[in-house]
């Protein structure tokens, strides 16, 4: 018997283009592919297919290609980190997937009474998206809503007795936030970021809107 040793061939490392993608490879897709747009390196129309093209991506592998010949696109995408979570005993915001409201060339509307996750993603491009929260229930402290609007127009209208904050830029367009801090400083927080080229991003507070049992709700979630 051969009793030599023989050097061990090395364990190729999984490939990270076949990992499947998390929101959180998409929403860093997304957010590089935004700063292009408003430095001029993407038009409108390329900006539109590439971020349309990462929320609809299942591997990272997918995701690599649509950033590679831009700043910052180094290599495959790694799961951003996960921001300190200020919700009811729900972990981080990012254990939960994004919801993508996507419009183009029409219309989504997002009302009535549902369950808002941590995350959300609205893209239009000539067309429309409506976010009403004002019936919403939420079961996290800090909801994020990720608005880019190409030609078209993100609305947000969220009850008067929550916090509102946001950040975002208007290119040729408009991007609003009417800031509102709630009374209680255990009332859900809105946080709208976002980017209007030659369109409109628009959040504020609906009048007469308010959540009737808000303490008993921020109660309910304390007590898990």
């Amino acid at each position: 018997m051969d009793l030599e040793k023989h050097p061990q061939k090395p364990v190729a490392p999984t490939e990270p283009a076949g990992i499947r993608a998390s929101d959180a490879d998409r929403d860093r897709i997304a957010d590089i592919l935004k700063e292009a747009l408003a430095e001029g390196r993407l038009d409108a129309e390329e900006h539109g297919e590439r971020v349309d093209a990462a929320y609809r991506a299942k591997t990272v592998g997918e995701l690599e290609p649509l950033v590679r010949d831009l700043p910052a696109a180094g290599g495959a995408p790694r799961p951003a980190p996960a921001p300190g979570g200020e919700g009811y005993g729900y972990g981080p915001e990012d254990a939960a997937p994004a919801e993508n409201l996507v419009a183009v060339f029409s219309s989504t509307t997002r009302k009535g009474r549902w369950r808002i996750g941590p995350r959300t993603n609205a893209f239009t491009l000539f067309g429309n998206v409506e976010i009403d929260l004002t019936e919403a229930l939420f079961g996290q402290r800090r909801t994020v809503i990720n608005a880019t609007s190409i030609f078209g127009n993100v609305e947000v209208r969220v009850p008067e007795n929550i916090s509102l904050r946001g950040n975002g830029t208007g290119v040729f367009g408009n991007f609003e936030v009417k800031t509102l801090e709630a009374a209680d400083p255990d009332a859900p927080v809105v946080v709208v970021n976002g980017l209007s080229v030659f369109g409109n991003v628009e959040a504020k507070p609906k009048r007469g809107k308010l959540i009737a049992d808000l303490h008993d709700r921020l109660r309910k979630h304390l007590e898990r």
